[in-house]
């Protein structure tokens, strides 16, 4: 199973570093070309600066200036993404320990334990980062088909399906990981019980003297009792 661990670690990776563009990407959301009176220009904003730029390619950007006045979705999708990422970097830390191809993190066992704790981060980091593109995308698109909402609307920037495919990359990572150690684990569990099996038929076949073979209809022992012996010596005794 280390080529499957091999596997969900570099998806696991994968995943990490499309979390991270993603979070700092400035293409959250992008000005909407259907409500725009100038279509030369366009705003981009991210979840720390916002961004305008025009045909002519110039791009400028200022960061939001506190955090009291942003948006509680803005906040929410910032500490998201923040242990998104967090997550993905441990995760990515004890599946390198806890491999079975690498040569540190002691034991069998202690290697599996880490592993597990590595597919865990993996799949909290996915979560994070899916909850976040998902709460941020829900109200674009709120905004965009609310009738009554009469400022600027956004479309979907490229930063969601990114952090969208880095979501489900680490998702599957962590499934891997935690899938190989429940693998292993069975396999070790059956290969006790079988020398645990084995070794009870050896103790009970070596009972028995070299040669000699236990059949299921033998017949028991002669009764050598007390009154057979002395008929025995009665009868030797009148010869």
């Amino acid at each position: 199973m280390s080529g499957l661990q091999i596997v969900a670690f570099l998806s696991g990776v994968a995943g990490l570093g499309a979390t991270i563009g993603a979070t700092v990407s400035n293409e959250w959301r992008a000005t909407s070309r259907a409500s725009s009176v100038i279509t030369a220009t366009w705003v981009l904003q991210g979840l720390w600066n916002n961004c305008a730029g025009n045909a002519i390619g110039a791009l400028h950007c200022r960061p939001h200036h506190t955090i009291f006045q942003l948006a509680g979705y803005i906040q929410a999708c910032r500490g998201l993404m923040i242990a998104a990422v967090c997550l993905g970097f441990f995760g990515s830390v004890f599946s390198l320990v806890g491999m079975k191809c690498t040569k540190i993190g002691g034991t069998d066992k202690n290697k599996a334990r880490i592993t597990c704790f590595a597919g865990v981060d993996f799949i909290l980091s996915g979560l994070c980062s899916l909850s976040a593109c998902s709460l941020y995308a829900h109200r674009i698109t709120s905004e965009f088909f609310d009738p009554m909402f009469v400022a600027q609307k956004y479309e979907l920037g490229a930063a969601l399906f990114i952090g969208w495919a880095g979501s489900v990359l680490c998702i599957l990572g962590g499934c891997m990981l935690c899938f190989s150690i429940a693998d292993s684990c069975t396999k070790s569990n059956s290969q006790v019980s079988y020398i645990y099996k084995g070794a009870a038929s050896h103790s009970r076949i070596s009972s028995y003297p070299r040669g000699q073979a236990k059949s299921v209809n033998q017949r028991p022992p002669p009764d050598y009792s007390s009154s057979s012996r002395i008929q025995h010596f009665d009868k030797n005794a009148y010869v």
